[in-house]
C-alpha cells in the first residue's frame, strides 16, 4: 500500500494489530483530550516509506491528555501503572499537556492538539487515537506533508525563537533520523 494522503495513514494504522491494540489499551483509561502521539506515528510511516519490512523499536509510546484539574506529575505515573498492568511490554509514558509548557517553557497549551501542534518538528507533531465510537482518529497541525516526503523541520513555534532553535538542532542531531531511516532529509 502506498503512502499518500491521511485516509492512506489511517488505513496503515488500522491494519496493525499491534498498534491498534495499543490505542484500545489507552483508550480503557477514558482520559480527556487523549491522543497517542510522535514517534508512535511518526515511525510507522516512515518504516512504511522504507519498505515497511520490520518495526523500528521505540524509546517509549507517548500519551498524551488535557486536563487542567490535576497536573500532579504523580497522577501520570499513576496512569503508566495501569497502563503496564494491561500491556506491559510496552514501554508507556503519560503526560499532561495542561502542565508540560512549563518543561518546555513555552505559553500555557489550550488543548492537547495545541500541544502537538508545538511540538519540534512538523514530521512529528502527529496524534492518533480511538473516539467514542472506535474510530481511529488523526491529527496533523501541520499537516502530513513533510512525514510523506521523509522530511524533518521545524514547527513554527520551533522557528520563531533562537532558543528552541538551538533545542531543535540539538535533538535531531541526538535522534539521528536519518541512520534509522537513510531516506530522511532535513530542512529549515
Amino acid at each position: 500500500m502506498k503512502l499518500e494522503n491521511e485516509e492512506d495513514i489511517i488505513q496503515q494504522i488500522k491494519n496493525d494489530a499491534w498498534m491498534m491494540e495499543i490505542l484500545k489499551t489507552a483508550r480503557t483509561l477514558e482520559l480527556p483530550d487523549w491522543w497517542i502521539c510522535a514517534g508512535f506515528v511518526r515511525s510507522k510511516i516512515w518504516d512504511e516509506l522504507h519498505g515497511g519490512d520490520k518495526r523500528t523499536e521505540m524509546a517509549d509510546i507517548d500519551v498524551v491528555y488535557f486536563d487542567k484539574r490535576n497536573t500532579d506529575e504523580s497522577a501520570e505515573k499513576r496512569l503508566e501503572n495501569i497502563l503496564i498492568e494491561l500491556l506491559p511490554n510496552v514501554p508507556w509514558s503519560v503526560k499532561n499537556e495542561a502542565r508540560m509548557h512549563l518543561r518546555n517553557n513555552v505559553d500555557p497549551y489550550i488543548s492537547t492538539i495545541d500541544a502537538i501542534a508545538k511540538f519540534p518538528e512538523t514530521a512529528t507533531a502527529l496524534g492518533v487515537k480511538l473516539d467514542e465510537t472506535g474510530e481511529l482518529c488523526l491529527t496533523a497541525p501541520h499537516g502530513v506533508q513533510d512525514v510523506l516526503d521523509l522530511v524533518v523541520r521545524p514547527t513554527p513555534l520551533f522557528k520563531s525563537s533562537n532558543k528552541l532553535m538551538e533545542n531543535y538542532l540539538k535533538r535531531i542531531q541526538d535522534k539521528k533520523w536519518h541512520e534509522k531511516w537513510n531516506k530522511v532529509t532535513y530542512s529549515d
